[in-house]
């Protein structure tokens, strides 16, 4: 009789070691969500006209310095493209439609109220008065200064020839500030603009249209 010898039993495999902590596989950085900003609002800052980049500028780099981001949304100048006629050629500029000020998405406290008062070059909230806070922009009001950018892009004001002298009483009938009433200031007559004063925001704002964007009133 043959005997059938039982093949050897295999020992149990055992599972791989753990790796140490210190050299796990690490998993691949997952994108860090959006900030959320809809608690910021938007606000009207009075700066020294012709200085409106700049001041900007300095903002944003001081936000980023003091850690403030959650609490700054971003800061808009409002402006248009002209053309306009020099020497017999004919040039593509941006014009600013409100000098002197700035549009600010931010969260209004004392943080950023000293952040921006302590920026040189600017005058204040709109509207702040001693212990007083400003009022945010209307919907209407962020709607045309701040959204209608992306409507105008790309499009460009051609200017026309007509008669203002300083003085006159005109109306704006076309642009942002259609409707708007105001008195001329100044003749720009290589650019084929009128300086208008308008109120805006209960303050008297100078705002440089080409002639064919008001009328006599």
């Amino acid at each position: 009789m043959t005997m059938e010898t039982p093949a050897p039993e295999q020992p149990a495999q055992s599972a791989p070691p753990a790796l140490p902590p210190e050299v796990a596989p690490v998993a691949a950085d997952a994108p860090e969500p959006a900030p959320d900003k809809s608690h910021l609002l938007w606000y009207v800052v009075k700066v020294q006209s012709g200085r409106e980049e700049s001041i900007r500028e300095a903002i944003e780099k001081k936000v980023k310095i003091e850690g403030l981001q959650h609490g700054f949304g971003e800061i808009v100048i409002p402006t248009e493209k002209v053309s306009e006629m020099r020497k017999g050629k004919r040039y593509v500029r941006e014009r600013k439609l409100l000098p002197g000020y700035l549009m600010a998405h931010v969260e209004f406290n004392e943080g950023m109220l000293y952040l921006f008062r302590d920026t040189s070059g600017v005058g204040d909230f709109v509207g702040a008065g001693l212990n007083k806070k400003p009022l945010p922009m209307s919907e209407n009001e962020v709607k045309k200064w701040v959204r209608s950018k992306d409507d105008s892009a790309g499009k460009i004001t051609e200017t026309k020839e007509s008669p203002f002298s300083e003085g006159d009483k005109v109306k704006v009938k076309d642009g942002m500030f259609s409707g708007m009433e105001g008195s001329v200031k100044k003749v720009l007559e290589a650019k084929g603009a009128v300086v208008v004063e308008l109120t805006i925001f209960g303050r008297p704002v100078p705002v440089e249209l080409e002639y064919w964007q008001v009328d006599f009133a």
